[in-house]
């Protein structure tokens, strides 16, 4: 058999879809992959029923449906602070997914460096391989998960072209604050950079953190290219449908990769979409207040049980120290992947291992979320209790 490309041996398959398998396999209660296990708003899936009678069902126009991009305009004009020509733009992708990839496309030539601040979204280092960058990775220290503003500085000096932030942060749920996006943004200003942020849990940010758009400080919207999804803010992660917005040169690039990676986003999809789009400011002080009482749900059943674990800013995700565990002798020896194995086989819950976010040498992290009604978070919580039981 000929020998396969160098690339593909630089990264591993995704860790986080990986316990979703083993999950499914074991029939344990899936709080690895971060989807929510309830219903997306009924005004979306009426309209997704229309749709399936009355089209549209071929391609739309490769970078997103007209309606799609207007509606996006609107919407994110208003946290953006400006006004967005949906014609020059925007690109509609498939899922935040490939609006990362096609960003890093856009702007990554060869031998390129990008900085990713660590703990990351496992995709990043990936999508700056594929995209023939080299990643320099920032720290984000636990517990508080802050960073080193003179790294940054020094990476940009070392070449970097461009930096990722995701804000609120996978897989810590740190917030960023607006002096940190501000010094960050001095620097891309002042180098020459870009910045590109992942903002899918952008509507996901606990009182008193507030969500601030890089895109939206003086100065940065020629700088930063803004990755988004639908898929959190409207329980559709299955839908697979997210944007990219940016200065006009830099989409016109972006809608030459997207248009020969994936085509266009799903044309129904879209359509019924719009629906979401269009939802008044209501929705999404409801969906906030849904997830702070999810999340304080959780945490205090995680306090009651006597899980060590951080408090997320934001996003629906948790980090579990669990040192105290792999210091007991029968977990003498293990990776913190073998431990969310024998979770997922032994406790019924899974969980990721934390390592799959760092790229120091960090083991005795685990990732859970709370996307879930609450008496699957109730049944979580009752099977965890049994790893606690361990240390008596």
């Amino acid at each position: 058999m000929p020998k396969l490309s160098d690339r593909v041996n630089t990264f591993t398959d995704s860790v986080i879809r990986r316990m979703t398998r083993i999950s499914d396999e074991y029939g344990a209660i899936n709080l690895s992959q971060g989807f929510p296990d309830f219903d997306p708003p009924k005004a979306i899936l009426d309209a997704l029923a229309k749709t399936a009678y009355e089209g549209p069902h071929q391609y739309s126009i490769t970078f997103g449906a007209e309606n799609f991009r207007e509606a996006l305009a609107r919407k994110q004009g208003k946290a953006i602070g400006r006004e967005i020509n949906p014609e020059t733009e925007i690109v509609v992708t498939c899922g935040g997914t490939e609006a990362m990839m096609s960003a890093m496309m856009t702007i990554c030539n060869l031998g390129d460096k990008v900085m990713v601040f660590s703990p990351f979204y496992e995709n990043y280092g990936a999508d700056a391989i594929l995209s023939g960058a080299e990643p320099i990775y920032i720290p984000l220290v636990p517990p508080t998960y802050e960073f080193d503003i003179n790294l940054v500085e020094e990476g940009f000096k070392a070449g970097a072209k461009a930096i990722i932030v995701c804000n609120p942060s996978n897989p810590c749920g740190k917030v960023f604050t607006r002096e940190e996006l501000t010094a960050i943004g001095e620097l891309a200003v002042k180098y020459d950079g870009f910045v590109v942020t992942d903002e899918v849990y952008e509507h996901m940010v606990y009182a008193p953190n507030e969500h601030v758009c890089m895109a939206s400080l003086p100065g940065m919207y020629e700088h930063t290219i803004t990755c988004n999804s639908l898929s959190k803010t409207y329980s559709i992660t299955g839908w697979r449908l997210g944007y990219l917005i940016g200065p006009e040169e830099v989409i016109e690039g972006a809608k030459k990769v997207h248009d020969f990676l994936t085509v266009g986003a799903a044309a129904p999809l879209q359509e019924a979409a719009v629906v979401g789009l269009n939802f008044p400011e209501s929705y999404y002080e409801d969906l906030l207040a849904l997830y702070t009482k999810k999340r304080e749900h959780f945490l205090n059943g995680l306090d009651e049980i006597g899980l060590k674990h951080n408090v997320p800013q934001g996003t629906y995700f948790v980090m579990i120290d669990i040192q105290e565990f792999l210091d007991l002798p029968q977990f003498a020896g293990y990776t913190d992947l073998e431990f969310c194995e024998w979770m997922i086989k032994n406790i019924g819950v899974a969980a990721v291992p934390g390592s799959s976010f760092f790229r120091e040498d960090v083991n005795n992290l685990i990732r859970l979320h709370f996307a879930r009604e609450e008496k699957t978070i109730d049944e979580a919580l009752s099977r965890l209790k049994k790893m606690k039981e361990l240390l008596k």
